[in-house]
């Protein structure tokens, strides 16, 4: 007799067809996320390119070192929560994907105010690069936030423990890795480069 696996949604289908799902969805997050590392290495490759030409304006450092100090431990909260759920301690998954939301969230906070104090406009070449970089990462952060409070929501009763069923979960933990991975390289090019 075959073994069975319950999905998300509450249909039970034989384990080896839950895992070739599984595959297949794992695939198609990783092509995702290639096509959008391209998009955010166009971004970055940008700013190299206006690195000797455009004067780069003071930007508060401590700022950006405390925002990326956030963002990187709300990576270890987001594997924390994918461990959890892994070994059906649910309670804590969920405590972990909270606090992983609490920091995305802060992390985003600090950009807003990094804009509101931003001593450049947009319209520089140098602003341009900035407000660019940091939009469209600050739009995955509240992407990655949202896909994180999803999860949270729809994990209470138990449903995305072990094996396949924590594929969810997964997902919403690589995707958030990806948009730390991200700002890992754009902070120096932003903050650091002159």
């Amino acid at each position: 007799m075959a073994a069975t696996a319950t999905l998300p949604h509450g249909r039970e289908v034989d384990s080896s067809h839950a895992a070739r799902r599984v595959r297949i969805n794992r695939l198609g997050l990783w092509l995702f996320l290639a096509s959008d590392g391209a998009l955010f290495a166009l971004f970055a490759a940008s700013r190299f390119y206006i690195a000797g030409t455009a004067i780069s304006p003071h930007l508060n450092q401590l700022l950006g070192l405390g925002i990326t100090s956030l963002l990187l431990l709300s990576s270890f909260t987001a594997y924390r929560a994918e461990t959890a759920f892994t070994h059906g301690n649910t309670s804590h998954g969920r405590m972990m994907l909270l606090a992983t939301v609490l920091m995305g969230l802060m992390f985003f906070g600090g950009v807003v105010y990094e804009w509101s104090i931003a001593e450049f406009s947009p319209s520089e070449a140098y602003g341009t690069a900035f407000f660019s970089m940091t939009g469209m990462h600050a739009f995955h952060v509240v992407t990655g936030v949202f896909f994180l409070l999803l999860m949270w929501a729809r994990s209470g009763d138990g449903k995305f423990t072990g094996g396949t069923n924590a594929w969810p979960i997964a997902a919403a933990v690589i995707y958030w890795h990806f948009v730390d991975v991200v700002w890992v390289f754009f902070y120096p090019t932003l903050y650091l480069l002159k």
